[in-house]
């Protein structure tokens, strides 16, 4: 079976995220800024889309080589067997994006490479006319970052943050990869653990931890541009589905919950919870993040508050923060992780962090507040 070169994209700031997540399903990774590459066969690409919680996508990286001229950028694509993957009635689309390089001009790049490719492959097919792109869809990239060019093929489609349960959404969610990575870096064990999101809008956090709880795969609901290329096996592509569905575990307990002041935002989260399959496992209220109580000991709140962007808003979130502050300061068995761009968060909070990580949230610099609880275990002898 072929090997490819692969690579998972990511959000800036976790890359060391992705990382774990492949060599925990036993590949050997590279880390780079905003991405990890692996190696693997088409059966490692449904599965790594299929599994991995954290990245945007799964590239076969199909070529790298320096240019400046281009002809230099014709050549060099020209020189490579397109046929070997794509058929004659392949649709690839080729998008760009150039940096500190001589080639700057991503459209004509982009002309460049898809005519180059063009042209090899109607000399294998022997075409005089144009090629009819009406079948499966193979989205090409041509990236050139400091006149290194790399050429690739995106084996996801649609962003894998995109999991396929969220039915509707609230006004500034937060990207599903995103809250399961915000969920990997706590030291949150499902097992023996409550976690609890009291500002949870749509409910993308509890879902994404009842999902890690699970152990199901977090692609099981969605399907990958791949899946529609002729050299990936229906059979291949089944089995390691039906794998995946074989290692969740639908049977432990665990107590995940969600609440929001608004009610409506509390009814989404509901619908979201059922089309992801998990609506007896996470339990959503109305409540008040400024009021919180719990009685349970040894919990992590994650919580991704809204920021406050618009100076209307700023008092309102202000208030909420310093709210959270008194809430969460009696919680001392409790860790709370905190994602937020306002910059003076811990002042209204009232509490400086344990530990700060910087995020990238889409394009906002974000960052994530620790506050690490000191656990209580009784042991009964």
């Amino acid at each position: 079976m072929q090997t490819f070169e692969l690579m998972a994209t990511c959000a800036a700031g976790i890359e060391a995220l992705v990382g774990r997540e492949l060599r925990d399903l036993g590949y050997e990774t590279q880390v780079e800024n905003g991405r990890v590459r692996f190696s693997g066969t088409v059966k490692d690409i449904v599965r790594t889309n299929l599994w991995l919680r954290t990245a945007d996508r799964i590239k076969i990286i199909i070529k790298e080589f320096p240019a400046v001229t281009f002809t230099e950028l014709f050549d060099a694509t020209r020189a490579f067997a397109w046929d070997q993957l794509l058929p004659m009635d392949a649709a690839f689309p080729v998008e760009g994006r150039s940096r500190d390089s001589q080639l700057h001009s991503v459209p004509d790049a982009q002309a460049i490479v898809k005519k180059a490719i063009v042209d090899q492959l109607s000399d294998v097919y022997h075409r005089r006319t144009r090629l009819p792109e009406t079948g499966a869809l193979f989205p090409l990239e041509v990236a050139i970052n400091k006149d290194q060019v790399m050429l690739t093929l995106d084996t996801t489609g649609d962003s894998l943050f995109k999991r396929g349960y969220r039915v509707a959404k609230g006004s500034a969610p937060l990207k599903e990869n995103m809250a399961a990575a915000l969920i990997l870096l706590t030291h949150w064990n499902p097992k023996d653990m409550p976690f609890v999101d009291p500002v949870c809008g749509s409910g993308t956090l509890p879902i994404e931890a009842a999902l890690i709880a699970r152990n199901i795969a977090p692609g099981m609901n969605r399907h990958f541009v791949c899946e529609q290329w002729e050299w990936f096996p229906q059979d291949m592509i089944d089995a390691v589905r039906d794998e995946a569905d074989d290692a969740a575990d639908y049977d432990s307990e665990f107590d995940i919950s969600g609440s929001d002041i608004d009610p409506d935002m509390v009814a989404i989260a509901k619908k979201n919870a059922q089309a992801a399959g998990l609506s007896q496992d996470v339990h959503f209220t109305e409540g008040d993040a400024t009021t919180f109580k719990t009685d349970k000991l040894n919990g992590v709140i994650v919580a991704n508050p809204p920021y406050g962007e618009r100076l209307s808003d700023e008092e309102s979130v202000q208030r909420l923060y310093k709210g959270m502050g008194r809430a969460f300061k009696p919680l001392k068995t409790w860790s709370k992780y905190i994602l937020t761009s306002d910059l003076d968060f811990e002042t209204v909070y009232g509490q400086r962090a344990t530990k700060k990580r910087k995020l990238y949230n889409g394009a906002l610099r974000t960052d994530l507040y620790q506050y690490w609880g000191k656990p209580e275990w009784h042991h009964d002898n």
